[in-house]
C-alpha cells in the first residue's frame, strides 16, 4: 500500500528553529515517509481545521434530520427553505472535509493501488451521489445527509489523532535537531562574536561557556570541563574532557569554560550522521511492513466485493433502495485499512526512535527484525570484549611488599617509556588512583628493559631475557605467578632491585568489565557466545574461560572471519556478528545481524545493520529486547487492525438485521477510527519497553 500520498501540500511546519534549518529536508521525508504515505504533505493542524469546521456544518444536517427527531422524538423548527438546510450544509462537507480523501483516491487509482483512500470515497460519493437522486425526486427513498457529514467529520477526526501519533513519533528527529543553538561566539584576532552556526566553518574558534551547547563537532584547544555526551551516547554520566580531546555538536558543556576548533558543521557532524539514519530506518520497509501493505491492498478487495454482494442480496431479497445502499457505505467504511496502514509504520518510528535513545543505531530494518530470532552472537574479541588496551591483568608481590607500592613504583620506572605494555602499567596506576612517582635517569636496556631511580633508588624492569642478564633471584610465589601468565598467553614484566624481584606483573589486553554482564545476559534469553580473534589459542582460551563463551575461533585471519560466520550459518543457526567494523566488514556483512560496535560516533560504519555508538557489548542484549518488543507490537497491531474486520464486515452488511442490530455508517466510521486509535495508542506504549 504504499501510495505516492495525495500532495495537497499543506505542509505545517512551525517557524523552523535556526539551527534546524538543515535538517528539514531529512524530517520532511522522515515525515512523508515514515510509513503513512496515504498522508504525505498533510499535517495534524489541516486535519484538525477541517474537523472543527465539518463538525459546526453537520449539527444542523443531523439536528433536521427526519431520522434523528423521529429517534430523539422532537421536532425541528420549519420555515421556507428548511428543507434545504440538510443538501446545502451535507454538501459542503463533501465537498469541504471530503476533497482530501477524494484527492488521496484519485493518487491511489493513478498508482493503480487502491486501498484506504479509495474506500472512504467510495463511500461517501455513493452517500453523496445518492442522496442527490433522492432529493431531486429520481427515485422514492430517504436521503442520508447526516449520515454522509457524520461519517466526513469522524473521518476527519480519526486522521487527526492518526496523524497526531505520526508526528509523535517522528518528533525524535525534530528533538535531536533543536539540540543544536541557535548561534555560536566566534573567537577572532578582534575579539569574540555571535554568529548564526551556518556562517561557522572547518578552523573556526569558538568558545563555549559552562552550561552551553556544542555548535560544532570539533577538538579543544583550551580548557578542560566534563561534557554530557547523553543525548548523543545515551551515556549518563559526564565525560572529562580536556585539551585535544574531540567534541561533538549538542552535547552538553558543563563547568568548565572551553575553546573550541570546529571540524565539523552542518551535514558533517555527527548529530547529522545519526539523524541521516534514524530518518533511514524509520522509512526502510520490513517484512511486516510489506505484510501489512498486502493485507490492506487485500482487505481494500474484500470490501469492495462484500460491497456489492451486499446490495445484491438486500435488493435480492426485497429490501429498499436506501437502505441497502446505507449498508453498502457502512460495509466500505468499516473495512477501510485505514489502520493497517499504520499499525507497522508507527512501530517501525517507535522503536527506531528508542533504539537511538538507548545507542542503538539502526542502519536496517531487517536487522532489528532478525534479532529476535538469534541463535549465537560472534564477538570480535580486541576491542570488543576487551578494551583493545594492555592493563595490568594479574599481579603477585614479594613478601613484605604492598600491590599498591610495587605497582606504584613500577608506573614511576616506566612513565618515561612509550612501550605499550609500559603505557598499560602506567595506566593501571592511574585507574586505581594511585599517585605515580618521576623517574630520574630513565634508560632502555636493548633487548631486556628499562632502568630508572624512584624515590632514589634504582630499579629494573624487565621480561624472562632481563632475569637471565642479571641472574636474578626469584621467589616460588613470582616464579609460578608468571608461569601461570605465560599459560595465558600473556606478558610476565618483573620489577627488580639489586638483583632481587620484588614483584611480577601479568600484562595483558584487559577484559571490559561490561562483557561479563552482556554475555550473562545473552545466555539467560537462551543465546549462545562465541569468540572470534585473531590471537593465539592460550590467550583466547583463558578470555573465554574467564567470561564463560561457548565456542572459540582463535588465529583467525581478517579475511577468514567471514567464513567463520558461513560456517555457523550452514549449522541452520541465526548468527549476529559484533565487531568494530574495521577488519571486521566482511563478518559484518555476511551475518544475520552485523553489529558494528566501538565506533564512537562515528556513524559512517556502512557495514553493520546495527550500530551501537558506545563501546558497550552490554547493548547487545538491548538489541534482542528491542526487536521482541517490537515484534510483538506489531503483532497485536496487525491483529487489532485487520482482525476485527471478521466480525465487523458482517455486521456492517446487516448479518444480526433480524435481531434488530443494525449499524448505521457513523457507527461504522467510530468502529473503524477506534481500531486506528487503538493501533495508535498500543504503538506508544512500545516508549515503555525495558531495554
Amino acid at each position: 500500500m504504499n501510495h505516492n500520498g495525495h500532495h495537497e501540500h499543506h505542509h505545517h511546519q512551525t517557524a523552523p528553529h535556526k539551527g534546524v534549518e538543515r535538517h528539514d529536508e531529512h524530517l520532511k521525508k522522515t515525515e512523508d515517509h515514515a510509513g503513512h504515505d496515504q498522508h504525505a504533505g498533510h499535517s495534524p493542524e489541516m486535519f484538525r481545521d477541517k474537523f472543527w469546521i465539518s463538525l459546526i456544518l453537520t449539527l444542523p444536517v443531523v439536528f433536521w434530520a427526519a431520522h434523528i427527531q423521529m429517534i430523539f422524538r422532537y421536532e425541528a423548527p420549519e420555515f421556507p427553505g428548511s428543507i434545504w438546510i440538510s443538501p446545502v450544509l451535507g454538501t459542503a462537507v463533501f465537498l469541504y472535509g471530503g476533497l482530501v480523501f477524494l484527492k488521496g483516491a484519485w493518487h491511489e487509482l493513478k498508482a493503480r493501488l487502491p486501498g484506504m483512500m479509495t474506500l472512504i470515497s467510495l463511500a461517501i460519493a455513493v452517500a453523496f451521489i445518492f442522496s442527490w437522486v433522492v432529493q431531486l425526486g429520481f427515485i422514492q427513498a430517504d436521503a442520508i445527509w447526516w449520515e454522509l457529514a457524520t461519517l466526513v467529520t469522524i473521518m476527519l477526526l480519526g486522521h487527526w489523532i492518526e496523524m497526531r501519533s505520526i508526528s509523535q513519533a517522528q518528533g525524535a528527529l525534530q528533538e535531536l535537531a533543536k539540540l543544536l543553538p541557535d548561534t555560536a561566539t566566534r573567537v577572532t584576532d578582534q575579539g569574540e562574536e555571535e554568529v548564526p552556526l551556518s556562517e561557522l566553518s572547518e578552523g573556526d574558534i569558538v568558545l563555549v561557556r559552562p552550561g552551553e551547547s556544542v555548535p560544532a563537532d570539533g577538538l579543544i584547544q583550551k580548557g578542560t570541563s566534563d561534557l554530557n555526551e547523553a543525548v548523543i551516547t545515551g551515556e549518563s554520566r559526564p565525560v572529562r574532557k580536556k585539551e585535544g580531546d574531540e567534541v561533538i555538536a549538542a552535547t552538553i558543556n558543563g563547568e568548565g569554560s572551553l575553546r573550541i576548533e570546529v571540524t565539523g558543521t552542518g551535514e558533517k557532524t555527527k548529530l547529522s550522521g545519526i539523524m541521516r539514519l534514524v530518518a533511514d530506518a524509520q522509512t526502510s520497509k520490513s517484512r511486516a511492513q510489506h505484510l501489512a501493505d498486502r493485507a490492506a491492498r487485500i482487505l481494500t478487495q474484500v470490501a469492495i466485493i462484500a460491497g456489492v454482494l451486499t446490495l445484491v442480496i438486500w435488493q435480492f431479497i426485497g429490501a429498499s433502495i436506501d437502505f441497502s445502499i446505507i449498508r453498502v457505505v457502512t460495509v466500505l467504511v468499516i473495512a477501510c485499512p485505514h489502520a493497517l496502514g499504520l499499525a507497522v509504520p508507527l512501530v517501525v518510528a517507535i522503536s527506531t526512535t528508542l533504539g537511538a535513545q538507548n545507542g542503538l543505531l539502526v542502519r536496517d530494518r531487517r536487522g532489528l527484525e532478525e534479532a529476535r530470532n538469534l541463535d549465537i552472537v560472534i564477538f570480535d574479541k580486541t576491542g570488543t570484549l576487551t578494551l583493545g588496551e594492555f592493563r595490568v591483568v594479574e599481579m603477585a608481590v614479594a613478601e613484605g611488599d604492598s600491590e599498591e607500592n610495587m605497582l606504584r613504583i613500577a608506573a614511576g620506572v616506566e612513565s618515561e617509556s612509550e612501550h605499550p605494555i609500559a603505557r598499560g602499567i602506567v595506566k593501571t596506576a592511574l585507574d586505581r588512583k594511585l599517585n605515580v612517582p618521576p623517574a630520574d635517569g630513565f634508560r632502555a636496556v636493548a633487548g631486556k628493559g628499562v632502568a630508572a631511580s624512584v624515590e632514589g633508588v634504582e630499579y629494573h624492569m624487565g621480561g624472562p631475557a632481563l632475569l637471565k642478564a642479571e641472574n636474578a633471584q626469584v621467589s616460588d610465589t613470582l616464579r609460578k605467578a608468571a608461569e601461570a601468565a605465560a599459560g595465558r598467553g600473556q606478558a610476565a614484566i618483573y620489577l627488580l632491585r639489586d638483583s632481587k624481584a620484588l614483584a611480577v606483573f601479568a600484562v595483558a589486553d584487559a577484559i571490559r568489565k561490561e562483557s561479563r554482564e552482556a554475555i550473562r545476559a545473552l545466555h539467560a534469553r537462551g543465546i549462545k557466545v562465541a569468540m572470534l580473534t585473531g590471537d593465539a589459542q592460550a590467550v583466547a582460551d583463558a578470555v573465554a574461560a574467564e567470561l564463560g563463551i561457548d565456542t572459540v575461533f582463535a588465529q583467525v585471519l581478517p579475511e577468514d572471519k567471514a567464513a567463520k560466520v558461513r560456517e555457523l550459518q550452514d549449522q541452520r543457526k541465526k548468527v549476529a556478528m559484533v565487531g568494530d567494523g574495521v577488519n571486521d566488514a566482511p563478518a559484518l556483512a555476511t551475518a544475520d545481524i552485523g553489529i558494528a560496535i566501538g565506533a564512537g560516533t562515528d556513524v559512517a560504519v556502512e557495514a553493520g545493520h546495527i550500530v551501537l555508538v558506545r563501546s558497550d557489548p552490554r547493548d547487545i542484549p538491548k538489541i534482542v529486547e528491542l526487536s521482541r518488543a517490537t515484534y510483538r507490537k506489531m503483532l497485536q497491531n496487525l491483529w487489532w487492525a485487520a482482525g476485527y474486520n471478521i466480525f465487523a464486515i458482517p455486521l456492517a452488511a446487516g448479518a444480526l438485521a433480524a435481531w434488530g442490530i443494525l449499524l448505521t455508517p457513523a457507527v461504522g466510521a467510530v468502529l473503524m477510527s477506534a481500531s486506528t486509535v487503538v493501533v495508535a495508542v498500543n504503538a506508544q506504549l512500545l516508549k515503555r519497553a525495558q531495554l
